[in-house]
């Protein structure tokens, strides 16, 4: 009976997640638009009301797999030259797990940002050893645990926070992903320690259900 409880809890619970899917018109727009998952429309949403991406910026994504982010990035950066009258940028992903090739980026697999040799690896590939944007949409393996999944992510958060003082550009930008929770403010307060505009965004392809949010730095202070 127990056994027969949980199937059905189970069969329940992954037929109500594949309606959902099935109906989600982001998922369907990815498949049209040939993204390589919904979490592309984040993104497209965020830049088409605040440009942070221009043609000739230099970019570093974090958390980059499966790579939507990075198409998105070098299309709006123009990477691939496809504009030849703009100036061309560059693209940089960089993820723990492996990550498909991209043309127009270049992706460091299996790779934590987190590790001082990463961060050698990434000054090498870069053009300028420094980026104008760093997006990350990074987000740990969670345990199911609300509260310990948030402090993980707030934690690689200021990770990043640490990190963008010796890879990004005066004036910079940087986006990451938070889960909202008791730490929210902490980062918030950190990064307007080090950016002169701070502000939380909600795109309308994260889902309502979802505790996910991000925030938009702008105007990085540093040398």
């Amino acid at each position: 009976l127990h056994t027969t409880a949980r199937f059905l809890k189970k069969t329940g619970t992954e037929h109500w997640w594949w309606e959902r899917h099935s109906k989600d018109p982001f998922v369907k727009a990815t498949k049209r638009q040939h993204y390589r998952c919904r979490s592309a429309f984040k993104l497209l949403e965020i830049d088409d009301k605040l440009h942070i991406l221009r043609p000739g910026l230099s970019v570093l994504d974090c958390g980059a797999a499966p790579g939507a982010w990075s198409q998105v990035a070098v299309e709006r950066v123009n990477a691939l030259g496809t504009d030849p009258a703009a100036p061309a940028g560059f693209v940089l992903g960089v993820d723990l797990q492996r990550i498909s090739p991209l043309e127009g980026a270049v992706f460091l697999s299996e790779a934590d940002v987190a590790d001082p040799g990463t961060l050698r690896r990434i000054q090498s590939l870069l053009p300028a050893e420094k980026v104008d944007v760093i997006l990350s949409d990074m987000a740990p393996n969670a345990t199911g645990i609300k509260e310990l999944d948030h402090q993980k992510l707030i934690n690689l958060c200021l990770g990043l926070l640490n990190l963008s003082q010796s890879i990004l550009k005066p004036k910079g930008t940087m986006l990451c992903k938070f889960w909202d929770g008791r730490e929210s403010s902490l980062l918030q307060n950190r990064l307007k320690e080090q950016f002169q505009d701070v502000r939380t965004i909600k795109p309308q392809a994260s889902r309502k259900d979802s505790a996910e949010s991000y925030y938009l730095a702008r105007l990085y202070k540093g040398k």
